[in-house]
């Protein structure tokens, strides 16, 4: 059914037994799972925008952080605070 790796047994354990109460209750759902450790994009574009979208992010936390630590230092010398 799995391999020994916790990592792959356990989420299939929970699938069989979810499915499984899901049955008992005369449910017609079912739930699914699946090992891929990322959501996989089959178009070469929107892959593009997610990267663009998430490099744009960490330029934007990049700069904006070093800031944040500049202001808490001056604050510090404001209020006479020593470490």
């Amino acid at each position: 059914m799995c391999s020994a790796e916790p990592v792959n047994c356990f989420p299939v354990l929970m699938n069989i037994l979810s499915n499984t109460f899901l049955r008992l209750f005369n449910s017609t759902a079912h739930i699914r799972i699946w090992s891929d450790p990322f959501f996989s994009v089959q178009n070469p574009a929107t892959m593009h925008n997610i990267l663009f979208i998430c490099l744009a992010y960490m330029l934007i936390l990049t700069a904006g952080l070093p800031s944040h630590f500049a202001v808490s230092s001056v604050d510090d010398y404001k209020v006479k605070s020593m470490h």
